[in-house]
Order: C-alpha cells, then sequence, then structure tokens
C-alpha cells in the first residue's frame, strides 16, 4: 500500500495528493499519514510546495468528506428507525426514541464533534456520515471541516518537510498514536454501551407502588 501511495504521489504530484486523500477519505484504512508525511518530504526535491501540498490535501478531505456526508443524509433518521423497527433490526434493542436522542445530540454537539474528530485516525473520516444523517447545515459541516482538516494536513505535511527523508520515522510516531486512538475509543465506545444499557435496564423497572 505505502510504495503504491507512493509512486503515485511521484508520478501525478498534487493531483496524486488531492485523489488519494479524498479516497483516504471515504476508505479509511489508507493512511493520510504516509500521504502527507511523504508529500511533506516531497517538497524538499520536487519543485511542489508546502502551501500546495496543504491545498491539494485538504480540498481531497472536503471531497471525500462531501461524499460520506451525502450517504449520512441517504440514510437518514426516518430510514433508520425504519431499520431498527424491522425484525432484524430489532436484535439491536434500539427504540426511535434513542434514534431521536443521538440526532439531538449531534445538533448540539455537532459542530465540536466534526471539527476534533477530523484528529482522531478513521473517526475523522466516518464522522461526516452522522453529520449527513442529522442534517447539519452544509455551510458549517465545510467550515468545520476545513479548518480540521487544514490543521491535520497542515502539521503532518510540515513535519514531513522538515524531517526529510527522515519521514518515515515520524510515521511511526503516528502509528503508536493510531493505535492509543482507537484503544482509547474502543473503551469509551464499551463504557457508552454499558451506561447506555443500565439506564434503559433502570428505566424499564417498574416503580414501586
Amino acid at each position: 500500500m505505502q510504495d503504491l501511495i507512493i509512486e503515485i504521489m511521484n508520478n501525478f504530484g498534487y493531483i496524486g495528493v488531492f485523489l488519494l486523500i479524498a479516497i483516504e477519505n471515504v476508505f479509511p484504512p489508507i493512511p493520510s499519514e504516509v500521504i502527507l508525511l511523504f508529500g511533506g518530504f516531497m517538497t524538499t526535491f520536487t519543485n511542489m510546495n508546502i502551501i500546495g501540498v496543504i491545498i491539494a490535501s485538504t480540498l481531497g478531505s472536503l471531497l471525500g468528506a462531501i461524499i460520506l456526508y451525502y450517504i449520512g443524509k441517504i440514510l437518514n433518521k426516518e430510514r433508520l428507525k425504519k431499520i431498527i423497527t424491522s425484525k432484524p433490526g430489532k436484535l439491536l434493542r434500539l427504540t426511535p426514541e434513542d434514534i431521536d436522542k443521538a440526532d439531538d445530540w449531534f445538533d448540539k454537539k455537532g459542530n465540536k464533534t466534526v471539527f476534533f474528530c477530523r484528529f482522531i485516525p478513521v473517526i475523522r473520516s466516518l464522522i461526516s456520515i452522522p453529520a449527513g444523517m442529522s442534517e447539519m447545515p452544509m455551510k458549517k459541516f465545510l467550515i468545520y471541516t476545513t479548518i480540521g482538516s487544514a490543521i491535520w494536513n497542515s502539521a503532518l505535511t510540515i513535519a514531513g518537510s522538515i524531517v526529510g527523508e527522515n519521514w518515515t520515522s515520524i510515521l511511526e510516531i503516528m502509528d503508536n498514536y493510531s493505535h492509543i486512538a482507537v484503544i482509547v475509543l474502543g473503551i469509551i465506545f464499551i463504557a457508552a454501551i454499558i451506561i447506555f444499557y443500565f439506564k434503559r435496564k433502570k428505566k424499564n423497572l417498574p416503580k414501586e407502588s
């Protein structure tokens, strides 16, 4: 994967950066760290420059995010309710009210969530789907996505240009960061499920007379 990414960037420059980042946003397993760090390194021996790489990568991030946003919009709240009330969907043990609560939460916290999630591996791409599902205003979505993506892309591109041919050493640090982030998110997710389960159980207990 890494060799293919490097070959594409060597052959297509800014267009390669743009397309790879757009694809990475739709298919998170593709590592943006490799694209951005190597892109930064390329500014040290090609006619590419840091600003150009940041712009190309941020535009690619926006394209990928918009695609996922509209996927979320197609799989909207009402469709989700139909899914969870269907026979297979009942296995999830969710109710239409749970979907409404999640949607209300995203309406209140969506701006911050879209921004800060741009710094978390995998989640930075997938967050666009609930944004679309909750019909977050496109203008706000684009603003927070652009700012968050630009910061992330700038940091890695500049780091790649500073360390030059040693860009893979930063990649090792980013790999560790990704693993830690995934573990922490996994713990938070499991804790949220447990809390949600006990709240539901407590709510459904018969009241004492």
